[in-house]
């Protein structure tokens, strides 16, 4: 098959995996191939082969999940973070919205165990269209590239931060998760999820790695333990 030009190998990769899928060859619920496979099928290095597969999770057309692990899950149905909140909580089938709190440039601020240094920084809220109330306050951490500039002016690839890292060529490697009960909701995050200071709430720290062991991404996430859980596959 002819490389376009304009087409890059990861592009190409995720393009006719798309295509499989979008057609049926692929179903869901379908395991693709190996990436060794994958490897093998396009030629390509395994870096490219998992920038490909970047690019579908961030369109939502697949879900890599890294080892055997918890998984958030919501309304009774597991969500795999990797694909972003927006997809999973529609999952849900509640009326939820979402509302950038900030992106900005700056010095990592959130605890360990987050690598320290110049970061790209997203909060966002999921919340309940009917009620305003807010079910998810996340707070996702890059490490800064030059080419964010825009995303400081212009917002979001697709509202996106997942897709955002994808049409750079961006994808994890590996990650790691912790999850733990925090006993009290501070003042200034009940704020802005219009709920009320001292409520118990999930947290859930979630750090991803490049294929060369360097922080991908580091999120915190605070959610409502009414409708969010902890399911463990073993």
């Amino acid at each position: 098959m002819k490389l376009s030009a304009a087409e890059s190998k990861s592009q190409r990769i995720a393009r006719v995996l798309e295509a499989e899928i979008r057609s049926g060859t692929l179903t869901d619920g379908a395991a693709l191939s190996s990436e060794n496979a994958l490897v093998e099928r396009f030629a390509v290095s395994r870096t490219t082969v998992r920038k490909g597969l970047g690019i579908l999770a961030a369109k939502g057309l697949i879900r890599t999940k890294v080892g055997i692990g918890s998984f958030v899950t919501y309304g009774g149905a597991v969500i795999d973070s990797g694909s972003g909140w927006s997809l999973s909580l529609a999952d849900g089938r509640a009326r939820l919205g979402t509302r950038i709190l900030r992106i900005a440039r700056l010095s990592m601020d959130l605890g360990d165990p987050a690598p320290q240094g110049e970061m790209l920084a997203v909060d966002r809220i999921r919340f309940r269209e009917e009620t305003g109330q807010g079910l998810t306050l996340e707070r996702a951490r890059v490490p800064w590239r030059d080419d964010y500039e825009t995303v400081l002016t212009e917002g979001l690839d697709g509202g996106s931060l997942s897709r955002t890292l994808a049409t750079r060529g961006l994808s994890p490697a590996t990650g790691e998760e912790w999850a733990n009960v925090l006993c009290a909701l501070p003042a200034g995050d009940a704020a802005l999820m219009g709920r009320r200071a001292g409520e118990p709430m999930l947290r859930l720290r979630r750090l991803t790695r490049d294929g060369h062991g360097g922080l991908f991404e580091y999120v915190e996430s605070v959610l409502d333990p009414e409708v969010f859980g902890l399911h463990m596959e073993f």
